[in-house]
Order: C-alpha cells, then sequence, then structure tokens
C-alpha cells in the first residue's frame, strides 16, 4: 500500500489509507514535481490531482536532481531524468553549467546534449564535453576488450592457411574437407570395426600478420531518432579503428554528408563533430561510401539508419545491391542501442531485405558478434529472426 501511495500520489491517501512520513515525504516529493498534474511545463500548474511542478528556474531543478539521486538508484535516476527533459521541456536549462554538474550522465543525456551543441553557450561547452567524455570512458570500458577479442578471433579465422602448425589447426574445417578419405579399420580379437578420417589436407587459421585484413565502413544516420544509435556506433568506431588489422571509416549523414573519420581516435570529439536532427539522404551517403570501396571482397559497410529515405529511394536500392554483387559484406542496422527497433520505413527494410541484406535493430552487446559474422562471412545471428523484416 506505500508504493501505491506512491504511484498514485497525494489523492490516493484517503483510498489507500496509508500515511506517509520521514524520508518517504521527501520521495512522493520528488515523484509529484515530475509526474504530478499529468506532466507540465516548467512553472505552469497541472489539472486535477497531482499539481506540483519543477519551476522553470536552475537552482530548482539542480535541487530536485539532488534529491531524486538521494532516493533512488542511479538506473531510476537516470529514467527520471528522461521523462523530466520529455514531460517538462527541459531541454534549454541543460544549457548551464550548474545543471549539467547535478545530472546523472547516460545515453540520452549524451543524445540530448548533441541535439543542442549548436544552441550552447561556450561558458557551458566545457562541462558538456566533460559529461559526454565521462559516459564515452565508461562504454569504452564496457565494450572494448569483448568486441577486440571477438574480433581478432575473427580476422584469425576469415585467413585460412594449408601448411598449420598443430594449434593453429581448423579441425572442423579440416574434418569436414577429408570426409571422402573415411577408412574402416578391423577390429583386433573380435573387437567391433572401427573408423578414422585420413587428413591429406590441412586447413588452419592464419595469424600473426598485422597487414589490414577488413575494411569497415560505419554509415550513421544522424536524425533525432538516432540519438543513442549515434553515441554507440561512435565508441564502437574508435574501437575498431585502434585495430591494426582494420582500416575503419566512419561517415555520419543527414541531408549532407560528413566523414569524421580522422576524429576517430577520440570519440568525443567525433560526437561534438554530429548534428542531431535534419532530413535524411541515405542514397547520397551510400554513393559516398561506395566511391570510397577499393577491396569490396574484403569490405564490410554497415548502414545503421530508420530508413525513412529522403533521397532517392530507387538509387538506394541499386547501390546497396551493386555492393553486394561486387563481394561487400553490407549490414543494416534499423537502431545500435539497448532499446530494440525504433519506428522505421518497413517497405525499405523489406526491400533490402530482398536483396539479402536483412534490416534489424542491434543491442551493444550483440554488435561484436555481428561484426565477427560479416568478416567471415557467415550467417548473421539475427536476434528474434522470425520477427524481422
Amino acid at each position: 500500500m506505500r508504493r501505491w501511495r506512491m504511484v498514485l500520489g497525494a489523492d490516493s491517501a484517503e483510498a489507500t489509507g496509508r500515511t506517509l512520513t520521514g524520508q518517504d515525504v521527501a520521495m512522493d516529493g520528488a515523484l509529484e514535481a515530475l509526474y504530478g498534474g499529468g506532466g507540465k511545463k516548467p512553472g505552469g500548474r497541472g489539472g486535477s490531482g497531482r499539481s506540483a511542478g519543477l519551476g522553470a528556474s536552475a537552482p530548482s531543478v539542480a535541487r530536485w536532481l539532488g534529491d531524486i539521486r538521494t532516493y533512488f538508484p542511479s538506473s531510476v535516476v537516470q529514467v527520471m531524468q528522461r521523462d523530466a527533459i520529455d514531460r517538462l521541456g527541459l531541454s534549454a536549462l541543460l544549457l548551464e553549467p550548474e545543471m549539467l554538474e547535478a545530472v546523472e550522465a547516460d545515453v540520452h543525456l549524451v543524445g540530448t546534449l548533441l541535439s543542442l551543441n549548436k544552441a550552447m553557450p561556450e561558458t557551458t561547452k566545457e562541462t558538456a564535453r566533460a559529461v559526454v567524455r565521462k559516459v564515452v570512458e565508461d562504454l569504452e570500458k564496457r565494450l572494448e576488450s569483448r568486441t577486440k577479442a571477438t574480433l581478432t578471433g575473427a580476422l584469425d579465422r576469415s585467413a585460412r592457411i594449408s601448411r598449420p602448425r598443430h594449434r593453429d589447426i581448423d579441425w572442423d574445417r579440416t574434418i569436414r574437407a577429408n570426409l571422402k578419405n573415411y577408412l574402416t579399420l578391423p577390429g583386433a580379437d573380435g573387437e567391433p570395426d572401427t573408423g578414422t578420417v585420413v587428413p591429406e589436407r590441412l586447413i588452419g587459421y592464419g595469424r600473426a600478420s598485422q597487414s589490414v585484413k577488413k575494411d569497415v565502413i560505419l554509415c550513421i544516420d544522424q536524425s533525432g531518432s538516432m540519438a543513442a544509435s549515434v553515441v554507440y556506433a561512435s565508441v564502437f568506431g574508435a574501437v575498431l579503428a585502434s585495430m591494426r588489422t582494420l582500416a575503419t571509416r566512419l561517415v555520419v549523414f543527414d541531408t549532407a554528408v560528413v566523414d569524421l573519420t580522422d576524429q576517430l581516435d577520440d570519440p568525443v570529439d567525433v560526437l561534438f563533430g554530429t548534428q542531431l536532427g535534419g532530413g535524411t539522404d541515405i542514397n547520397r551517403a551510400l554513393a559516398y561510401c561506395q566511391s570510397k570501396i577499393s577491396r569490396p571482397a574484403d569490405t564490410v559497410v554497415v548502414l545503421i539508419s530508420d530508413l525513412y529515405e529522403g533521397g532517392i529511394r530507387d538509387e538506394m536500392l541499386k547501390r546497396v545491391a551493386a555492393m553486394k554483387a561486387s563481394g561487400v559484406q553490407f549490414v543494416t542496422l534499423l537502431a545500435l542501442s539497448d532499446e530494440g527497433a525504433p519506428a522505421y520505413d518497413h517497405e525499405h527494410a523489406a526491400a533490402l531485405g530482398a536483396l539479402g541484406a536483412p534490416a534489424f535493430a542491434c543491442t551493444p552487446d550483440l554488435f561484436p558478434d555481428i561484426m565477427a559474422a560479416a568478416i567471415e562471412k557467415r550467417p548473421l545471428p539475427i536476434p528474434d529472426r522470425e520477427a524481422q523484416p
């Protein structure tokens, strides 16, 4: 009943028979300020029921941010911050340094800051970069080691050799290649017959070479709905660029195309080089990526977009078909985030699927496996395959 009282607000006190005391009163006040009155603008009044608000001043919001960090766990704080930005129109207040210092930084906050980048005063930009850097560094710690380990193994396996050392033998492929050499051996002293495969040809993993083995092009839609995907893709781009056996290019686009490859050593610079919002011209972006492909059979192109095309649809599909026909491994991700597939253009997704480039949403944890499969030219480990377009 205590929880129901907090969920339903002060008007439910009589119905629930619950009176709040102590810290519960302060927790209820923090919830009331955000969710009271059905979601008001700062300083406004709601309808019946919950009617408090955060007010329009940065100090009152900063106090509220401090309160929720005191009373709720970090995961809940991030949800409440996100709701405050959406429900109460607090984006403008994030342009003030004292506000940025008070918030709990996460991927969604970074997306909001990037969308406000052009309007951000100089006094706030350094604080904003520090907030973004903290989130990026946390993501790199989480994602880097597994990504490198997974892709290094995939790159090694993609380079087959015919005279491997014993530890480098690919036993599965070796056995399959030599099944025709299966021999049946009679058993001794009444024992049953046994069989063996005579490996006339050994297949092994190529290792140790530090030359560039694969080219990777990340082509990222920077429309406003793709904010979280832009953050994750920038971090992955920096991780991939640090691997000497990969040549990584990062391209972002709306109606224009920007190549941010020369900034990949610092994903924060990449993020502040993006401009969230605006229209979308996937065809123009793919035309640019296509012009940068010099080794089709050793190239992986990853398009990250909700596929709402503002350019020439038929040309876009022709480019994808041409890249695949030349040997390019083409991957289409509707999102690269923890939130599943966003709203997307189902017709375009189906058309890409018909070309052998199925479009699906991918979590950051799954991304290394997707890339490994593309590098090895294996079927992609698509989640919930039956639900994908």
